[in-house]
């Protein structure tokens, strides 16, 4: 019986020195035909591939519309500054329309198996930033989404609004300026920093483990980056626009 245990403790050892970390595609899996960045199709192509995650990018118009799109401003229209019908008829490369959170959403209704990996995007105004993290918490929960959501952000602000609003959502802080340590102590369940800040202080990456705090690594694209990370068992998820390699 002594023995059997044993070996199983081994075998789960062994295990777990293979497991990889799990895979976000970055604005989606855009980088294939037919597809764009923050686009619907991006996350239906993340899906299909059997990618963890789609990233994507949430801001918040004038009239309060949540807006899928990287960047604070669309064709030149800074998106916090203006209503929605100002922009609503303006397209991503791939012709298709810009996406509200709400389609985005409801698309990701339809499958189940991949994570929403929700950014939601720095404001000018803080009373922005606020309304943005509050809209958005409000329609996941509308949504009954609450498990499939993950949200992450530079901003301080935004990721501890959202804590309080919904305590057990899994948040996690971009800007790779605070150590996984004073992030959980802040509440949030996770570091998600450039490379770079991992290759610069590895201690954190040991530090995160010893202290429950999930790891994210973005933007990973270089194939011996992507060696490098996949092998390090401190790495729990990898955001890269490359994800089918």
């Amino acid at each position: 019986m002594k023995r059997n245990c044993l070996l199983l403790v081994y075998l789960f050892a062994v295990l777990g020195a293979w497991a990889q970390p799990k895979i976000v595609a970055h604005r989606g899996y855009w980088d294939t035909p037919g597809s764009a960045q923050n686009s619907i199709a991006a996350l239906e192509k993340a899906a299909e591939i059997g990618c963890y995650g789609s990233e994507f990018d949430v801001s918040i118009t004038s009239d309060g519309v949540l807006v899928v799109n990287h960047d604070a401003s669309i064709q030149g229209v800074v998106i916090e500054d203006n209503p929605y019908e100002v922009i609503q008829h303006m397209t991503l490369n791939n012709g298709e329309q810009l996406p509200t959170l709400a389609e985005y959403l409801e698309c990701g209704l339809l499958h189940p198996n991949v994570q929403l990996i929700l950014e939601i995007k720095p404001h000018k105004a803080a009373e922005n930033e606020i309304r943005a993290a509050d809209a958005v918490v409000q329609m996941v929960k509308n949504m009954g989404l609450q498990s499939r959501v993950e949200y992450i952000s530079f901003s301080m602000r935004i990721c501890e609004r959202i804590h309080a609003l919904q305590p057990e959502a899994k948040v996690a802080y971009l800007n790779g300026d605070l150590s996984p340590l004073a992030v959980k102590e802040k509440g949030l369940t996770g570091v998600d920093y450039h490379y770079s800040v991992y290759v610069k202080n590895d201690a954190w990456l040991d530090e995160a483990k010893k202290n429950g705090v999930e790891v994210n690594v973005w933007t990973v694209d270089d194939p011996k980056l992507l060696d490098r990370f996949t092998a390090d068992s401190r790495i729990d998820l990898i955001t890269t626009n490359k994800p089918v390699r």
